[in-house]
């Protein structure tokens, strides 16, 4: 079996070989001698059966067998001569050409590795991270919301119509072509009117009504409404207005903080400190989530220079593909099968951020190496188990699908990227800070 691997650059090696035949058809007697021992065939004894009858048996199986032990043979001989570890070397090796002639079998294998990457100082380019400031009126308005949320509703003494932030207390039926509808009837049913919680146009329709005034509403379920007989279904409700409830106002005051602290002897300058400091965390997180760390992955992927791995830039730009054909309308979509070329320059234009997209994968995997960086495999399942509960889906199943998906690795590799640049942002800020008191202490 003649062998020549040679390193196309430092991430990808090309390996072309030549499989005898012969040497092929020795591979399919040894492996037809294997399973002679295994099988049982009748008229023969248990693993006597002659190699002949096994061939015959088992037919075409042996020959795929034969040709995949002959790639891995070529895969370690090719491993040997470059002197690779298995650990270089990512995924599967690509077949890009296996020809079969009447004595040989002419191969080409493409091998990606794992790119070496030097990190060096990395200081220079972590961006600027400035303290955002707030705001006495944020600290007021946070506050004045957090005091409406803990003040009770009470019974409206006032004669006036319902309006937008009271509760309503009030009976209905819908019905459906004049049919009451299953699950469509409450009595005393509580609606903060202005939260949206009804079907578009619900809620504004009650504005003005007074109590115990009835009234008729007409109403059209979404068209994606989870009740398949009434989405997209024009309904009539009859309302009957039982109560109107209203905010008491609750006194902003010490009693106030230590309610909402939990503490006995807080103040209320103690809860305007928290808050001041909730809206500044806040404010940072969002520089950092929209403007920091896209920022720095930019700068990242500008400072460092090397050879990436082609298959796994291939596997991203098919990813992308795949995620832009999934947006597109049946025009667009059509116009791609009658045009080969169009799938193509699709393809060709999304290469460039696909191969970003890549070099700042192994950029991040080798940075948070050097910074100790990790996520262990329970905290990436308390994640999606916690994510999944608050968008009110099964934490099991979400996790099974990301699974059977092999979303997994990515979905760990993003968070590391994300408490690496967290933890790279506040280093800049920390060392920002000591800067700062050392100039102090200077004056």
């Amino acid at each position: 079996m003649e062998v020549n691997a040679t390193k196309t650059d430092s991430a990808n090696v090309k390996v072309e070989a030549k499989i005898d035949k012969a040497d092929l058809e020795k591979k399919v007697d040894k492996i037809a001698k294997q399973a002679a021992k295994q099988m049982k065939i009748d008229g023969f004894r248990p693993g006597k059966a002659p190699v002949s009858v096994v061939k015959k048996r088992l037919g075409e199986r042996l020959m795929q067998d034969a040709e995949a032990e002959a790639l891995r043979d070529i895969l370690n001989q090719a491993s040997k001569e470059l002197e690779l570890d298995a650990e270089k070397i990512i995924g599967e090796p690509a077949v890009t050409k296996f020809d079969r002639g009447e004595e040989f079998i002419e191969v080409e294998l493409r091998l990606s590795l794992r790119p070496e990457i030097e990190i060096g100082d990395i200081g220079d380019i972590v961006p600027e991270v400035k303290t955002p400031r707030v705001t006495k009126k944020e600290i007021e308005e946070r506050i004045q919301g957090l005091a409406e949320a803990q003040a009770p509703f009470k019974s409206l003494e006032e004669d006036r119509g319902l309006q937008e932030g009271d509760m309503a207390v009030f009976d209905f039926e819908g019905f459906l072509d004049g049919e009451p509808f299953e699950g469509g009837k409450a009595e005393n049913f509580e609606l903060r009117i202005g939260s949206g919680q009804f079907i578009p146009g619900f809620e504004e329709q009650m504005i003005g009504m007074k109590k115990g005034e009835e009234k008729t509403i007409k109403v059209t379920f979404p068209e994606d409404y989870r009740n398949e007989k009434l989405a997209g279904k024009e309904v009539e409700f009859k309302i009957k207005l039982n109560d109107i409830k209203v905010k008491e106002p609750v006194e902003i005051n010490d009693e106030l903080a230590q309610k909402l602290l939990g503490k006995e002897d807080a103040t209320l300058a103690d809860l305007e400190k928290e808050i001041k400091e909730q809206i500044r965390s806040e404010k940072l997180s969002k520089t950092y989530n929209e403007e920091l760390k896209p920022k720095l992955v930019e700068a990242l992927v500008e400072k460092f220079e090397f050879d990436l791995p082609e298959s796994v830039v291939e596997q991203e730009v098919e990813m992308a593909l795949r995620n832009k054909i999934q947006q597109m309308s049946e025009e667009e979509l059509a116009e791609l099968r009658e045009n080969e070329e169009k799938v193509k320059e699709l393809r060709e234009s999304l290469r460039e951020d696909a191969a970003k997209s890549v070099k700042a994968t192994f950029i991040v995997d080798a940075l948070a190496k050097k910074e100790g960086v990790e996520v262990s495999d329970q905290e990436m399942m308390q994640t999606i188990y916690y994510e999944a509960m608050s968008m009110g889906q099964d934490p099991q199943q979400t996790f099974e699908y990301y699974q059977k998906q092999n979303l997994l690795p990515a979905i760990k590799m993003a968070m590391i990227e994300d408490r690496l640049l967290t933890k790279l942002l506040n280093d800049k800020k920390e060392g920002k800070k000591e800067e700062k008191a050392e100039e102090k202490e200077e004056a």
